[in-house]
């Protein structure tokens, strides 16, 4: 009677887990830099934007939950090679020395770096930074594709100087506020912060061209096949439509 019970009560707690473990579902977690709109940005307590969508829709796929983790921008490629979120999502730009750390998915999407400068600033095109006697004060999101561009072409090249910002939104806060003479970020989110604050305009003439993709731990081939398939089915549309989904940001004033 004693072994009876004895395996009774043992079915009965292994059938309690296995229920536990059905009702359950497995958590992949996205990290970002939630300051980079429309891609991402905090709507209320929550991160939004295009990459969630996009997150949202390959964890689905993949019959997963999906964790944001919203942290600083230059400890995302460090936080994914180590194991410590799955996969990063923050307009992340693809580069040689990146591709040494993790693996990237298709490109999803192409990110223009451009200038923003008050409108009655004396820069008028790219190409007076670097004219003769320049001397800028130049804003960035640290460890950004602008900051690697602007140190190499302006700061190394003696045409100014590199002020580094944990944001976007805080690098064109200073640029508000007189301390910069302009920002380079990426052209959606430049779009969105020169909306929300008077006395801003995007130079015309573009600072570079980059390919945005989804980066994961070098090796996780099942991760980024199942990324890829969900990307190869997005639209023109698709993509268009989470684009008009995102709201501008609110004035930096306020």
């Amino acid at each position: 009677m004693k072994k009876i019970l004895a395996v009774a009560l043992a079915l009965a707690l292994t059938l309690t887990a296995f229920a536990a473990c059905a009702e359950s579902k497995e958590t992949l977690t996205m990290a970002t830099n939630a300051s980079f709109p429309p891609y991402e940005y905090v709507e209320g307590d929550q991160v939004v934007g295009i990459d969630p969508e996009i997150a949202a829709a390959v964890c689905e796929k993949m019959g997963y939950d999906l964790e944001i983790v919203d942290t600083e921008f230059d400890s995302l490629i460090s936080g994914v090679a180590s194991g410590k979120y799955d996969f990063v999502m923050a307009g992340m730009t693809v580069t040689e020395e990146r591709k040494q750390m993790v693996s990237f998915s298709d490109t999803y999407a192409t990110g223009v770096q451009v200038v923003i400068v008050p409108e009655d600033s004396a820069i008028t095109s790219v190409d007076d930074l670097f004219a003769e006697g320049a001397d800028n004060a130049v804003g960035v999101q640290q460890g950004t594709t602008g900051d690697i561009c602007a140190t190499e072409d302006i700061e190394d090249a003696g045409f100014g100087t590199v002020e580094r910002f944990k944001t976007g939104t805080d690098a064109v806060l200073a640029l508000t506020t007189g301390k910069l003479d302009c920002v380079i970020i990426d052209n959606e989110p430049a779009k969105n912060f020169v909306a929300a604050n008077e006395g801003l305009t995007i130079l015309e003439t573009p600072w570079v061209e980059e390919d945005y993709a989804i980066g994961m731990k070098k090796g996780n081939t099942a991760l980024q096949s199942a990324i890829n398939e969900v990307l190869s089915t997005m639209t023109a549309d698709d993509y268009n439509a989470m684009m008009d989904d995102a709201i501008s940001v609110q004035p930096l004033s306020k």
